[in-house]
């Protein structure tokens, strides 16, 4: 039993990225589902569909790579977890190595990339950078 689901998603993702897997398959959520299409928005993932695999919901996670087959995803971190969560208001929002990256946060209107949530002026808890 995992714990903390989207961190364990996102360990999956990186190392299945720095292994030039072509795809990763992971449990499912909607916190999960989420954060993939911010990811897919901002070009760190090809695609991702939703599988069932014995009847259970899992999601299937095509990586991107570069001409020379260089991982688009050099690394993630999680920030908020569930024993500490970290929530930053709209004047806040952290830029990652200084907008190569991306911020994950959850907003009162869904999650955004900090981009976005920057755009929209709201703030939230920051779940996880990705660079």
């Amino acid at each position: 039993m995992v714990n903390d689901l989207v961190s364990d998603v996102l360990i999956r993702i990186k190392n299945a990225s720095n292994a030039k897997h072509q795809f990763v398959l992971v449990p499912s959520s909607k916190v999960v589902v989420d954060i993939l299409k911010v990811m897919k928005e901002e070009g760190f993932i090809k695609d991702f569909e939703l599988v069932s695999v014995d009847a259970k919901p899992y999601v299937k996670i095509h990586l991107r790579y570069g001409p020379n087959k260089e991982p688009y995803i050099l690394g993630v971190k999680r920030i908020s977890k569930p024993g500490r969560r970290i929530y930053v208001g709209k004047d806040d929002l952290p830029k990652v190595f200084d907008g190569f990256g991306i911020a994950v946060v959850s907003t009162p209107r869904g999650i955004v990339s900090d981009k976005k949530a920057r755009k929209l002026g709201q703030g939230g808890e920051v779940l996880c950078f990705v660079w």
